[in-house]
């Protein structure tokens, strides 16, 4: 169900809006959805926080899934990629 009658829920629209967004939207787009570790949690008082190179991250999903924590080299935020050190 729509709540706002000025937010369009039409997907082709929305697609369109995410593909041809500016790169300070993009940032926030690629905020990553799962939280942050339980010690920045409670240092930043925040759930999830923009992406940057440096930033340490974990893989959740796909072949390099598992326990190794690895550094971000690049963000891309053209194409919606992040660049991981030894991925």
């Amino acid at each position: 169900m729509k709540f706002n009658p000025f937010v369009t829920s039409d997907r082709s629209k929305n697609r369109k809006w995410h593909f041809n967004a500016p790169s300070h939207i993009r940032k926030k787009i690629m905020s990553p959805p799962p939280p942050l570790f339980k010690e920045l949690r409670q240092k930043y008082n925040v759930r999830s926080m923009p992406i940057r190179k440096d930033d340490k991250v974990q893989v959740v999903r796909g072949h390099y899934k598992g326990q190794q924590i690895d550094k971000v080299v690049q963000v891309y935020r053209k194409k919606y990629v992040i660049y991981i050190e030894r991925v």
